[in-house]
């Protein structure tokens, strides 16, 4: 029997599924991070792997295996199981700004419906990558973060998509009498602190509900 690209499968696996890292696939199926690696190595994927991602995901072991047949084994169920959540070109600056703003979408990652409701407003959500290192060791730089665009309300120590001026941030939050301080994790950063009328100069783009980061 031909082997299964290694690189062949966890492209399809990313495309069709909420994986994006061999963490990720480690950790659906039950298995050691050594045994992704092994499988890597040996440029082949175990069978028992194959059905239980079909399992797990709805989709097609004929086409997460072969690239044959459609994607998933009820195609007609998908949009009621997976939601579509765009990622834009804009970065979050975790330093001292970034003027990346650009909103054009990028591309789309999967997201379980179910999953989604239980975080916020899914029709608001839009995914964003982390640049510089003022917010390490919580984000670090190319993490990607999910933002719910709907959740403006300054939670205290939540973390939130700021717009500055012309440029966007990511910090902790923290609103007082009359001011708003947006706070960086990496010490080096001090506080930034808006007062009276200064406040209204800041955008609350969204909250911060969920971190990827691709381990090396």
């Amino acid at each position: 029997m031909k082997k299964i690209r290694f690189d062949t499968f966890f492209k399809r696996l990313c495309d069709a599924t909420t994986i994006s890292s061999q963490a990720n696939l480690a950790k659906s199926i039950s298995v050691s991070r050594s045994a992704i690696t092994q499988a890597k190595r040996n440029d082949s994927i175990p069978q028992k792997w194959i059905f239980e991602l079909s399992r797990l995901y709805n989709v097609n072991p004929a086409w997460l295996e072969k690239g044959t047949g459609p994607t998933f084994s009820n195609q007609n169920n998908y949009q009621e199981i997976f939601l579509q959540v765009p990622k834009v070109r804009a970065r979050l600056s975790a330093g001292g700004g970034s003027f990346e703003t650009e909103p054009e979408i990028e591309e789309y990652y999967s997201f379980r419906n179910d999953w989604l409701s239980k975080k916020g407003k899914s029709e608001d959500m839009v995914l964003m990558d982390i640049i510089g290192n003022s917010m390490e060791p919580e984000l670090k730089e190319r993490d990607t973060v999910l933002i719910d665009q709907s959740q403006k309300a300054v939670l205290a120590g939540a973390i939130y998509a700021v717009g500055l001026a012309d440029t966007i941030v990511v910090k902790r939050l923290e609103k007082r009498p009359k001011e708003l301080v947006l706070f960086s994790e990496n010490r080096s950063y001090p506080p930034i602190s808006f007062r009276g009328e200064e406040m209204n100069s800041v955008r609350i783009i969204g909250k911060v509900i969920w971190i990827c980061r691709e381990l090396n």
